[in-house]
Formats: structure tokens, sequence, C-alpha cells
């Protein structure tokens, strides 16, 4: 009996912090420096359309409307997502946080756009953890489907 009890109070410490949420602080990283995004790290949570190399790598948005209606499709998109909020917002720059169902853990999601070239640049990453086993990307790759869905 007394070892029942030891192991579940082991198993309770263990799990307090994913019972409370994962969230973490946000990264200091975040926003735009130069006009870029934050550069992935070398863990595979991290996915943006300005890195270089293939493992990190996708494709950005494209749209030919003003930009200030291509913003405002963005953020109608992002809002329509579950359990995620806006928080910064400029004409040309949006970070969101999407939180997960079950264990709450929280990714940070940057849109940046580039008016000239008529691009909007996505990155998005983890907070904690090594791996994300491909969520970042199927996040960015989702709204890739909505974005092509509203027209833009």
């Amino acid at each position: 009996m007394k070892t029942g009890v030891v192991i579940s109070s082991r198993l309770v410490l263990v799990l307090i912090p994913f019972i409370s949420g994962c969230s973490g602080a946000q990264p200091a990283n975040l926003g735009l420096r130069d006009g870029r995004l934050a550069p992935c790290p070398s863990t595979p949570n991290c996915v943006s359309s300005q890195s270089l190399d293939k493992e990190h790598h996708v494709e950005p948005l494209s749209y030919s409307s003003p930009t200030s209606d291509a913003m405002a499709a963005l953020k109608n998109i992002i809002l329509q997502k579950k359990r995620t909020k806006i928080v910064t917002e400029t004409s040309i720059y949006l970070h969101a946080e999407f939180t997960s169902a079950l264990w709450r853990f929280v990714d940070d999601v940057e849109f940046s756009c580039d008016e000239n070239a008529k691009l909007i640049h996505m990155r998005s990453a983890s907070r904690m953890g090594h791996s994300d086993l491909g969520v970042n990307r199927k996040r960015l790759e989702d709204i890739r489907k909505s974005w092509a869905a509203s027209g833009m």
C-alpha cells in the first residue's frame, strides 16, 4: 500500500507542470529585427519562410490586394483557429499564441509583410521541448489552405 502511495505522489509531482500548463515564457527574440523574423533554432520545432535550410523552411503567403486588406484577412483566419490569442498587431506584423488542447503547450506564430514583394513571411515555433512532431509546419500549411480558400 505505501509503495503505491509513493509512486502516485511522485507521479503527481512529475505531472504538476503539465497539469498547470506548459506555456513557458515568451521568447525575447520575437518581432522584427531589420525587417526579418527571428531565425529558427537548430531544433526541429520551428519553421519559417525566411529559413534557408530545408528542415525549417516553408513558403511565404503571397497576396495582390492592399497590405491592409491582406493583414485583415490573415487576422480573420487566425482568429477562427481554436485556442488562439493575438498578442501583437501592427500594419505589417502579427504575433499570435496557439495553445495545444491537452498539455497547454504554447507556440508563437508570427507573420510579417514584405510590401514590395507582396509576400507575408511566416514563422511558427514551440516555446518548449525539442520536437513538435510536425505541429508547427502543419499549422502554417493549414493557414495556407485557409488563405487560398479566402481568395487572397
